[in-house]
């Protein structure tokens, strides 16, 4: 098929590659020439503005937007939506609320324009090994756009089929599903991260006990060395706890055991605050996923005033003393 694709950054030039060398033909747009330029070939060709990615595009055109969540990608779309005409399609692949893709699908449906929300897993691993798709909007357009889709998700791989799921989507086994309508894949990505929060979150606590375990404060009995490298290579191997996840955790251990080059600054980008919100809406408790977007938010502190006030009363009605540093 032939495709535009706009933002060429980590994922966007990746997603490029992939879809290039799965011999679709792409027309590219990013801010920065550089990235053009590093994508040019024979199945790549640049524009040098959006009207030029639209007039390279033979219609019913399909355009990908690969931005960040937020105003970038609001104008953007709202840009697209007047250059493109009907039965043309924008896919936005990045991260974006979903509430915002069911109004611009509406937006866009009233001059035939069809946008379709696609929840993109695989980050910077994606040309290796493909990216996860869950995809929201109108399922004549999602099955036109399948060979799109199809290139870009991982394949069947060696992963073991699941019994009993006969009749059910195939297209599930690929890595990829159309997730219902206008919004719906966003929303099962948005979960999808709030859940990785979780497991993020449950990896370091519980490295961060093994590495706390040989901490001067405790019996000389009771003290351990561990190797942190060495046990998430094991856990690697057999282990009820091994994914994707512990296996770029014994990755990082491996390159730098005692994680040197990094300051514990995590960010979030929103996925998991509009996970909270959405529980919070449908009144479903997630007390794990909660603790988890709040530990990012602790990481980014020293010491506030919640910590400061929390030593003061403990000298208040303890006397308790700080330790010194």
């Amino acid at each position: 098929m032939e495709i535009g694709v706009i933002g060429l950054g980590r994922m966007g030039g990746n997603i490029v590659r992939r879809l290039s060398k799965g011999g679709h033909s792409c027309v590219v747009f990013d801010r920065q020439p550089a990235s053009i330029k590093a994508l040019l070939g024979e199945k790549v060709t640049g524009a040098a503005d959006l009207e030029a990615l639209v007039q390279g595009l033979k219609a019913p055109r399909i355009v990908w937007v690969m931005l960040p969540a937020g105003e970038i990608t609001e104008r953007m779309v709202s840009a697209l939506g007047e250059l493109l005409a009907a039965d043309d399609t924008i896919i936005d692949g990045g991260n974006a609320f979903f509430e915002d893709d069911i109004r611009r699908a509406k937006a866009l449906k009233a001059k035939g324009i069809h946008y379709v929300d696609c929840g993109t897993s695989g980050g910077v691993w994606g040309l290796e090994r493909g990216y996860c798709l869950m995809i929201g909007g109108e399922g004549e357009i999602v099955r036109r756009l399948d060979p799109i889709f199809r290139t870009l998700a991982p394949g069947r791989g060696g992963i073991p089929a699941t019994g009993k799921r006969e009749g059910r989507d195939p297209r599930v086994e690929q890595g990829y599903l159309h997730c219902g309508p206008s919004g719906a894949g966003r929303f099962v990505k948005m979960i999808h991260n709030g859940i990785e929060y979780g497991l993020m979150q449950a990896y370091a606590e519980g490295f961060e006990i093994l590495a706390q375990a040989r901490s001067q404060t405790l019996p000389e009995e009771r003290r351990f060395s561990f190797d942190l490298a060495d046990i998430a290579e094991l856990w690697r191997r057999g282990s009820v706890i091994g994914s994707w996840l512990l296996d770029l955790t014994a990755r990082a251990f491996a390159e730098d055991p005692e994680l040197a080059r990094f300051e514990g600054f995590v960010e979030d980008s929103g996925e998991g605050r509009w996970t909270i919100g959405a529980a919070i809406e449908e009144a479903v408790p997630a007390p794990v996923l909660s603790a988890a977007l709040y530990a990012r938010f602790r990481s980014r502190m020293k010491a506030t005033i919640a910590d400061k006030l929390l030593s003061a009363m403990r000298h208040q009605f303890g006397g308790h003393v700080e330790p010194n540093p």
